[in-house]
């Protein structure tokens, strides 16, 4: 069986994952996370039928051009694992301690359409069951510290992610920012070698969308595409990193002076990180309440600045260069007061 370290996770499958380098050192016996592609579980159909054995968890307020919710999650086995279901037909069954996952797809589907579940939401919501706090962000590294991208849907996380290692800058995730509670400190844990980009990103980096291949070659409608971080003049980070700083991207603007940065007070940082943790719409009070401690600490000690880009596409580079300098000047101000 495949083996693949993801975000921290020593993950074994019983198939290829596409977007995932399988390491040949890691060990099937030593699993945090087994993966079953095309199979569902064999007790999930010898369940009592004369007992109700799914408890509706959650249902998206999203619906499909049929009415169909986007995901619908329920409870199975007493609590014991989660089935969700995409508006799709992919199907997930995932054990409450995230340790194991199966997965089925309707014939007109592929692996490569379920695949873009298992990397995001599906493994987002396991190491939320596990008791990992995440962002929906990006992550990249800047003098061997992780700096964090954070925003709206569009408002161009892994276009920033994408733009950085197109300068030769290492990446450590897109989509999912998993972080390491150390206290004090916090690590960010490397994801996979891919960053997923929309066509009209791709376009404002490379020039025009077809530059890169699309994540689902069969799914016409659906123009995402990935950059490959494993091609010669990009960087992916494998081991994790302290997390020095997080930069929140907000509306583009057409202002002369944009792109431009300015700070964010603690208490309006913590409400901009919970409004942008990862699944967070799949947690219980349990996992919030955990969520909340630990952010808590995570803006005393780690600065959070705003970003507003400029609309243009031809000031991207511009803008990873004033970040980097902001961030310089950011470790700078930081270091004092700590060693004030």
């Amino acid at each position: 069986m495949p083996n693949y370290l993801v975000y921290g996770l020593n993950v074994s499958s019983n198939q290829l994952i596409p977007g995932l380098v399988a390491l040949s050192n890691l060990g099937a016996s030593t699993s945090d996370l087994n993966v079953w592609l095309g199979l569902m579980p064999e007790w999930i159909n010898q369940l009592s039928k004369g007992v109700p054995v799914e408890q509706a968890w959650y249902i998206s307020n999203y619906q499909d051009e049929n009415g169909e919710p986007g995901l619908k999650v329920w409870k199975l086995d007493q609590g014991n694992h989660f089935r969700l279901r995409y508006a799709d037909g992919t199907e997930f069954v995932i054990d409450c301690n995230g340790t194991k996952i199966w997965a089925t797809w309707p014939e007109n589907l592929t692996l490569a359409d379920t695949t873009t579940y298992l990397l995001g939401p599906v493994l987002g919501f396991v190491l939320r069951l596990r008791g990992v706090t995440c962002l929906h962000a990006s992550a990249i590294v800047i003098d061997g510290q992780a700096v964090v991208f954070l925003g709206k849907a569009g408002a161009g996380k892994s276009t920033m992610a994408a733009a950085f290692a197109q300068q030769g800058y290492p990446v450590l995730s897109d989509d999912v920012v998993a972080l390491v509670d150390c206290g004090d400190r916090f690590l960010v844990q490397p994801a996979y070698p891919r960053i997923r980009l929309w066509s009209n990103s791709v376009a404002a980096l490379y020039g025009f969308p077809e530059a890169l291949p699309r994540i689902v070659p069969s799914h016409p409608t659906w123009d995402k595409r990935y950059l490959d971080l494993t091609q010669d003049g990009y960087q992916f980070q494998p081991q994790p990193l302290p997390l020095a700083g997080i930069y929140l991207l907000g509306a583009r603007s057409p202002e002369p002076a944009a792109p431009f940065f300015e700070p964010v007070p603690n208490q309006a940082a913590l409400i901009l990180l919970v409004a942008n943790t990862y699944t967070n719409y799949l947690l219980d009070k349990a996992m919030r309440a955990q969520e909340f401690e630990l952010l808590s600490r995570l803006v005393k000690h780690v600065p959070l600045r705003k970003v507003k880009p400029h609309t243009s596409p031809a000031r991207i580079s511009q803008l990873c260069e004033m970040l980097v300098a902001d961030f310089h000047n950011l470790v700078v101000f930081h270091s004092g007061i700590a060693n004030a």
